[in-house]
């Protein structure tokens, strides 16, 4: 039987992986409820991620992706005559305004990094990536700041349900800005 030509099984058992841990949570992921849900032969998942662990750094690379995108799609970010705290914290009202279901799966491929040290680099080049662009208006000890407190008012306002306060993020985020002058 000649092998079938698919050169987008790759992506598409990722995108799986992503649907199955958004639906059942990390603990429900393995090699046999990807395969189910990408509608692929279980070899293929192994064929193309060894372990789960493979699978999730994969999946956690996409995920960080959509944050990425959110900070790169506002250019007065970079403008240095712009509020970068009401920039910010703008951009965080947009990221947790619509549907969370994607803000949730990031957060919790993002923390599976306490349970698997495979995923730590991913974590640490996601929030290394969003400082270094936020370093270019403020110092790299401020950007670091700012983006450790960025992650707790996200997860503060996806543990507790509770509304996002734009107000009290950009004042906030103001006085880790003004402490960095």
């Amino acid at each position: 039987m000649p092998r079938r030509h698919d050169p987008d099984r790759r992506q598409r058992i990722i995108d799986a992986a992503l649907r199955v841990v958004a639906e059942k949570g990390i603990a429900g992921l393995s090699h046999r409820s990807v395969a189910a849900e990408a509608d692929v032969p279980l070899g293929s998942t192994t064929y193309h991620f060894r372990t789960l662990d493979d699978l999730l750094v994969a999946a956690l690379r996409q995920a960080d992706e959509g944050f990425a995108a959110v900070i790169a799609a506002h250019p007065a970010l970079a403008d240095p005559r712009a509020d970068l705290a009401g920039e910010l914290a703008r951009v965080l009202g947009e990221w947790l305004g619509g549907d969370r279901t994607g803000v949730e799966l990031e957060y919790e491929l993002y923390l599976a990094a306490l349970r698997r040290p495979a995923l730590r680099p991913v974590a640490a080049a996601w929030a290394e990536g969003v400082a270094e662009r936020l370093a270019r208006r403020t110092d790299p000890v401020t950007a670091r700041a700012l983006v450790a407190l960025m992650d707790g008012i996200c997860l503060q306002v996806l543990l507790t349900g509770a509304p996002y306060d734009e107000a009290y993020a950009r004042e906030a985020l103001a006085r880790v800005v003004s402490a960095g002058r």
